[in-house]
Order: C-alpha cells, then structure tokens, then sequence
C-alpha cells in the first residue's frame, strides 16, 4: 500500500506548483490583448477613431497591463514610486471605424538601467492599423531621483517581442528661432490627471486642437513622435508655435519657464 505523503511533502508539493502556475502566468502576460470597441466618445468627425484617442488607448492599456503584472500605479504609490512618460512615437497606417472592434495590445520591451520601452499595436485581423511606442522611467518620489528597474517588473518575465517601432525616436532640436504663434492654451481642470499636473494625451488633444478639421485633413498624419519636457498645471498657458520639418512640420509647447513638449508630425 502506498504511504501517504508527510505535510512537508504536500507543502514543497504545493510551492511548486504555485511557482509553475506564477511563471505560466508571467509568460501569457508578457503580451496583453484584448478586443476594443470604437465607441463614439473616441471619434472624430470624420467617424474614425481621433489621432489624440490613441494616445489614450494606448497610455490606459499599458496601465492595465501594469495592473497585472504588479507595477501599476497603486502598486507603484506603495513603493514610492511613479511611472514617468519620457517620449512617444505612434504611427498611424489606417484609423479604425466607429463601433468597429479591433485588436489591442502591448508589452514590455527589454528595460534598461533605468528606462524602458513599451510597445502598442492595433489590429484588425492581421492587419497593423497603429503602432507606437513609449519610453517610461521611475520616479522615486521620496527621492526625486529616478529609480532602478531592475526590480520593477516581475522577476522570470521574458522580453522577447520585437519593437513594435523599430528604430529611434524622433530627434527634435529647440533652438529659439524659427517657430511661429499658432494660439494659446489654458490648461483646464479636465486636463489634470492623479499625479497632479496635465494628462499626457491632454497635451496632444490640446495641440491637435488648434487645427481645424479641414487642416488635419490636407495634414494627413502618418507619425508622431512627442517629448515630455516639464509637467504643466492648471491655469497655466501655454504658447502653441510651429515650424516646418522635412516632410512635415515640429510643433511646441512653451511656458514662461520654457519648453514643455515637443512634437514632429510626418505627413504622407
């Protein structure tokens, strides 16, 4: 007859699944997809999903994602720390319809010392509709430095899909001359998100606000890349300028202080 295992033999048993089920977890979690409804609230007038709406999309499935894998921003507050956008790229092939359903994901890319990337993907079917990319870093916020990302995501979580936007981010020099006044920009108190200062798809919306339909249109965006300089608040504003680039135009943001985002749009 068969002896019956001891308890310690039950408890090592038990652990090992445990650690067998957290890294089957971590492997199915290294992509987060799920399915997304273009609703009419993310839509422009032209019945397709809103350029600054992917911004959104994209910034609240890398939360969601976070969430699963243990460094969402509530987490994160626990430690002391603070996800910090650094710069963006989307490129955008083809704007889904209104109440079409596509495919949404994203993933980590391989971090660094102490940033990281992250990719993003729409999809329908096969087909890549926009892609982006995000350059994250850590704040400390006790220290005010940035923190290490060694720790920071889960340990046994592999990084093994490509960049969904292979190569650089663009570079963008603020020099003083050479941009002209588009408008100004209050900063509402429905820019404003939980840490306190102006949402990072706000500033988009803001900037893309300042072009009516008809202009957005001849523009034709096909890229954007964006560079986060300094965080702005309510009340403040801020001066839209613009210049041409080669095969499109750089827009900014300015305050009394200085830059606070920079913006290369790449046109058809």
């Amino acid at each position: 007859m068969p002896r019956a295992k001891s308890a310690a033999s039950k408890k090592n048993s038990a652990a090992s699944m445990s650690r067998q089920r957290k890294k089957r977890r971590q492997r199915m979690e290294q992509v987060f997809e799920r399915p997304y409804l273009i609703l009419p609230s993310v839509c422009g007038a032209d019945g397709h999903l809103s350029l600054h709406s992917v911004f959104a999309l994209f910034m609240d499935f890398a939360s969601q994602h976070a969430q699963l894998l243990g460094n969402g921003p509530a987490a994160m507050a626990g430690r002391d720390l603070f996800w910090l956008t650094v710069k963006t790229q989307i490129r955008f092939f083809e704007l889904p319809r209104m109440m079409e359903t596509v495919t949404a994901r994203t993933w980590p890319e391989a971090p660094g010392k102490v940033r990281c990337d992250r990719s993003y993907q729409l999809l329908r079917g096969g087909q890549i509709l926009a892609a982006g990319k995000t350059e994250w870093a850590v704040l400390n916020t006790k220290t005010g430095q940035l923190a290490p990302l060694a720790d920071v995501y889960p340990a046994g979580l592999s990084f093994t899909e490509p960049s969904a936007c292979p190569g650089p981010y663009a570079r963008i020099v603020d020099t003083v001359d050479g941009w002209t006044q588009r408008g100004d920009y209050t900063v509402r108190s429905t820019d404003i998100d939980l840490g306190g200062h102006m949402n990072n798809a706000a500033y988009v919306r803001a900037l893309l606000g300042s072009f009516s339909n008809a202009e957005l249109g001849t523009l034709a965006i096909r890229q954007m890349d964006v560079i986060f300089r300094t965080p702005c608040y309510e009340g403040e504003t801020l001066s839209i300028e613009q210049r041409p680039a080669a095969g499109g135009m750089e827009l900014r943001l300015t305050k009394p202080e200085g830059t606070a985002l920079l913006v290369q749009i790449k046109s058809e």
